[in-house]
Order: C-alpha cells, then sequence, then structure tokens
C-alpha cells in the first residue's frame, strides 16, 4: 500500500465511513464506503456522486478505480461488476450535473468541466461505466427539461425537444395539436390548455426497433407522463407562493422524455411509446372554471370542482387516446400528481397504484435493482365510487380531504380498459427536491428515469 495512504489510515484522517472523502497527495483520492455490512449498490452510487464533487473542485481530467473488482456487491461476476460500474458512472454523471445554460455575466460559478476519462481495472466494471453514463445523460436530459424555466418551456417548446430526441434516436414522433385535441375530444386536455396564448398538444414518441426480444415480441408498453408546463392552478389559484416551482409539474414528461432517449441508446429490443399530455394551466377570460361539466376523449363527463387538480384531466384523454390508438400490452403514467403521496410516504419514494400481478412484480423490481424507491397504495371499488358526481359521472376532485393521493388514480382508472395492465406512479415527492439529494443535490432529480430503463430492460 502507498505509505502515504498508510499515514491517512494511521493518523485518523481518514476513518472510512460512508461519504468520507481523503485527497493522499495530488494523485490519490480515498473513499469511505462505511460497514461493508451496509454496503450496496444505492451507496456506491452515492459515494460516486461525492467522488465527483470532489474530483470537479480539483479540476481532474481523468480517474482510474484501482482494485474495482473489490467494490462489487455479491463477489466476482460478470453482471456484479456491470451493475457495480452503471451505478458508479450514474453517481458521478448525477453528482457533478447542473443547469448552466442561464448563467449570466454576474454569475460566480466556475464552468463545468468538458470531459472526464474513466477507467477501471476490471472489464465488466468498465463495461458498466459506459451504460450507466447512457443512462445518466436520460436522467440529465430529464432534469434539464424540468430544470428549464415557463418562458421558455411550454408546449410548443416541449413538442420541438421531443422531435430532437426523436430524431437523435432515430424514433418517430406525432404532435396531436389543439384543434385535432378538439376534433379528437379531448375535453380535458382542451379545457386545462386552453386559457394560455400557447395552446396544449399531445405529443407520442415511438421507438420501434427492427429486432425485437423474443421474450417482448409481442410486447407494446407505452409511457404517459404528466407534462404541465406550468400550474398557476387556474381559476382555484395557488396563493402563499404556492406558484413558487410550479415548473416542476412537467416532471413525468420530462423523465419520459429522458427514459425515450435512454432506451433508444441502449438500443432495448422492445417496443415502446411515450406520450406527452403537454399544457399551460393559465387563468385568462377563456379559462375552465370550477363547475365546468367536460366531455372526456371516451365520453367520460366530468364535473369540475378544482382547477388545480388539472393534471389527472389531461392524464385522462392521453390515456384513453393511448387504449384506443396505441394496442398497448402495459401502460406506466408517470406524474406529479397530488400532494397527498407526500404526506403520506414522505420524499423518500413514489407511491404507485397498480391492480395487475405481473406489472407490479416487474415494476417492485426493478425498483430494487435501479434504487428509485416505490411504495404500492391500494385503489379499491370504493375509491371509484368516492369519485361519483351528483351532476356528471365523475368529479375531478372530491372535495372532502379523504383518500387524498387516492383520489388520482381512482379519476384516471375511468380512463383505462380493464384488460390492460397499468401502473399509475405518482412522483410529486420525489420529482424535485428542495434540500441537497445526497445523488442530485437541490432541484429535479429524474425521478422514473432509472426505475422504467431498468423495468424495459427486464423484459428484454
Amino acid at each position: 500500500m502507498n505509505p502515504q495512504v498508510c499515514e491517512a489510515l494511521r493518523s485518523g484522517a481518514f476513518r472510512g465511513d460512508h461519504g468520507d472523502t481523503l485527497m493522499v497527495g495530488s494523485t490519490q483520492l480515498l473513499v469511505g464506503l462505511g460497514p461493508a455490512k451496509d454496503y450496496s449498490i444505492d451507496r456506491l452510487r452515492a459515494a460516486a456522486a461525492k467522488i465527483g464533487r470532489v474530483l470537479v473542485k480539483v479540476s481532474a481530467r481523468s480517474v482510474t478505480l484501482c482494485e474495482s473488482s473489490a467494490w462489487l456487491i455479491g463477489g466476482p461476476s460478470v453482471l456484479e461488476g456491470v451493475a457495480a460500474g452503471c451505478a458508479f458512472a450514474e453517481g458521478l454523471a448525477l453528482g457533478t450535473w447542473r443547469i448552466d445554460d442561464f448563467d449570466g455575466t454576474a454569475t460566480r460559478r466556475s464552468p463545468r468541466l468538458s470531459s472526464l476519462a474513466l477507467w477501471a481495472h476490471d472489464r465488466a466494471m468498465r463495461s458498466g461505466l459506459a451504460r450507466g453514463l447512457v443512462v445518466a445523460e436520460g436522467i440529465n436530459t430529464a432534469r434539464q427539461i424540468a430544470a428549464t424555466p415557463p418562458n421558455i418551456a411550454n408546449p410548443t417548446w416541449i413538442a420541438s425537444e421531443s422531435r430532437k430526441i426523436a430524431r437523435a434516436g432515430k424514433m418517430t414522433v406525432k404532435v396531436i395539436d389543439y384543434s385535432h385535441a378538439k376534433a379528437l375530444g379531448m375535453g380535458g386536455l382542451v379545457a386545462v390548455g386552453r386559457g394560455s396564448a400557447i395552446k396544449p398538444c399531445l405529443v407520442a414518441i415511438s421507438w420501434s426497433p427492427k429486432k425485437l426480444s423474443a421474450r417482448a415480441r409481442k410486447e407494446h408498453v407505452v409511457l404517459v407522463g404528466k407534462t404541465i408546463t406550468y400550474d398557476t392552478g387556474g381559476y382555484s389559484l395557488k396563493v402563499n407562493n404556492g406558484m413558487k416551482g410550479m415548473k416542476y409539474d412537467k416532471c413525468g414528461g420530462a423523465a419520459v422524455m429522458g427514459i425515450m432517449q435512454t432506451i433508444a441508446a441502449l438500443r432495448l429490443p422492445v417496443r415502446v411509446t411515450a406520450v406527452l399530455a403537454v399544457a399551460e394551466n393559465m387563468v385568462s377570460h377563456d379559462s375552465y372554471r370550477p363547475d365546468d361539466i367536460i366531455i372526456m376523449h371516451n365520453g367520460v363527463s366530468v364535473e369540475v370542482t378544482n382547477t388545480d387538480a388539472e393534471g389527472r384531466l389531461v392524464l385522462g384523454d392521453a390515456l384513453s387516446w393511448a387504449c384506443d390508438s396505441l394496442a398497448p400490452t402495459r401502460i406506466v403514467d408517470l406524474a406529479t400528481l397530488t400532494g397527498g403521496v407526500g404526506v403520506a410516504l414522505g420524499h423518500f419514494c413514489a407511491g404507485y397504484f397498480c391492480g395487475d400481478v405481473g406489472l407490479r412484480s416487474a415494476l417492485e423490481s426493478a425498483a430494487n435493482r435501479s434504487g428509485e424507491r416505490i411504495w404500492p397504495l391500494p385503489l379499491w371499488a370504493e375509491h371509484k365510487d368516492f369519485m361519483r358526481s351528483q351532476h356528471a359521472d365523475i368529479l375531478n376532485s372530491n372535495p372532502l380531504r379523504s383518500a387524498h393521493p387516492i383520489q388520482g388514480a381512482a379519476f384516471l382508472a375511468f380512463f383505462v380498459r380493464e384488460n390492460i395492465p397499468w401502473a399509475h406512479i405518482d412522483i410529486a415527492a420525489v420529482a424535485a427536491s428542495d434540500s441537497p439529494h445526497e445523488i442530485t443535490g437541490t432541484g429535479p432529480t429524474g425521478f422514473g428515469v432509472r426505475l422504467c430503463v431498468e423495468f424495459i430492460a427486464q423484459m428484454a
């Protein structure tokens, strides 16, 4: 062992606790991973984020992972090496990312490093590093889209960015504009976006690889993302600074865009279509109101009780259209839907609703492998009945606060055919962080990209 390293260990300057780092000389960095019994892929990912921040401070241009085969969770194997390399690269790239598009002449921040060369002694880990960087790039794309302010990121901009992602990944894209949405009877999407000068749209991005996995030959996964580019609450106006941060109401759609970029870059042999329900919820003479009754894409009538429960309206149309037009075999939607899910589960995981055993098992397996936690919440017939309206088929929000995080899922259940496996993932509490997250810091997290990429990869 290097004498300087030995001295650092003897002196107690480095204890090896989780997150500890110590520069030894100018070329070696000691990294603490904590007790062996607590070591995990998630801990490695978090440690890599810390390492990345140190490397930025010292303006490193290259890094070698020494004795990397000893970092593996379950002992030396190709699978463990790839998993460890992937997690390390993800943490490194996520921990050093920041949005700098809007740095002006008064900025005090130094420019990001242009590049960092990575190397590991273990061959499998090197393979994982390459994959992890691709996944991290997709996550950071989701974070970039989420962080882009509403004076730029409006529905037209989302459609344009979708086209760029589709073009780069050799995917196809279809945009249903406002007039077409009206003709198709998308009353929810039309009502929510009507008050904005920038009208709503529905965007579909399709990945159809030439070679499909034998296991996934008959599969068509549809991912649906709530993409409210800004949410004022409409006439149920958000008050007491409640509007601050509402650019993050598009995090579901941003995650879906990042997922599509990643699966195309990884060439995953599974057919996948993303559907983005894109609107800006604004106040104007033409905005929808509480007491309005609107007719959704599948003919269900909805009494509006709260214009700030707009996400479920645009998602309802998107889910119904996907069922009718895409012949999905599985549907997963991602949405910053309810504040109640954060009250129920905190910022530690996303809440999800799924009545299909197979889909539920696949998502939980993907969550365990990806480190993006989800927790099941119930969705019973009584919850759907709770959304019934005196004047229309259903309410968009029951004025009673009972089962608040479940109300959104219960509403959405009216727009998915019962024979199609469907999961609703409410990411409202995990899509962005107000306090420093150990991997992504403050701001958007890109939650859902790792989870869904792993879910689709497992199908292959």
